[in-house]
């Protein structure tokens, strides 16, 4: 009989974290001031968003593109490892930790699939010595466009991106930790659902 072989796959926002890290980036990088003009600007694509009238995506680049459109890339890169290294640490979800460190202490893979962009959750996860899948934003000549590079990691998307990388059969146990619609593909294919459970 072949030894079991474990998966644990985390969402990022809302579960590894406390709360949504695309808003507090955002502030991070931009102060108070000019994030709640830009919410205030972008309040009519939010609430069409909102009532399902414009798809995530969309909605979400054109948030990116208002904040973050134009800018350098390497400032950009800069601003998600300053990110990572002062603002992660404290929004963090104690519980979510916990159960990431048994994982490794077990030997088990460890994916962390997100929508949040790579520039603010990929370093850490490095850190932590697991992998990671995120939303990828497009540069051109150098500077960030807002847009986003094939699909927004979310949803069905995020199990697409899964099967790329990974050869799920391998896996006896798949454990899948998640808060949200966007976890749903996901927690389909688990052997082990974690849904809220933080």
């Amino acid at each position: 009989m072949s030894p079991t072989r474990s998966l644990a796959i985390f969402d990022f926002d809302n579960t590894l974290t406390t709360r949504d890290t695309l808003p507090m980036f955002i502030r991070f990088v931009n102060g108070n001031k000019k994030f709640i003009n830009g919410l205030l600007r972008l309040l009519p694509t939010l609430i069409l968003y909102k009532f399902y009238f414009i798809p995530n995506q969309k909605a979400k680049e054109m948030v990116l593109t208002y904040f973050f459109g134009g800018m350098e890339a390497e400032v950009f890169i800069n601003h998600g490892k300053a990110f990572q290294r002062k603002i992660l640490p404290g929004i963090l979800r104690k519980e979510a930790i916990t159960a990431l460190n048994r994982h490794k202490d077990r030997g088990d893979d460890i994916i962390v699939i997100t929508a949040s962009a790579e520039e603010w959750v990929k370093d850490w996860c490095m850190q932590q010595g697991i992998s990671c899948i995120a939303t990828q934003i497009e540069k051109k000549d150098d500077k960030i466009t807002g847009r986003i590079i094939g699909k927004n990691c979310y949803g069905e998307e995020k199990l697409r991106r899964l099967k790329e990388k990974i050869k799920l059969d391998l896996y006896n146990e798949i454990h899948v930790y998640g808060d949200s619609k966007g976890d749903k593909a996901l927690l389909q294919i688990a052997t082990h659902p974690h849904f809220k459970t933080f």
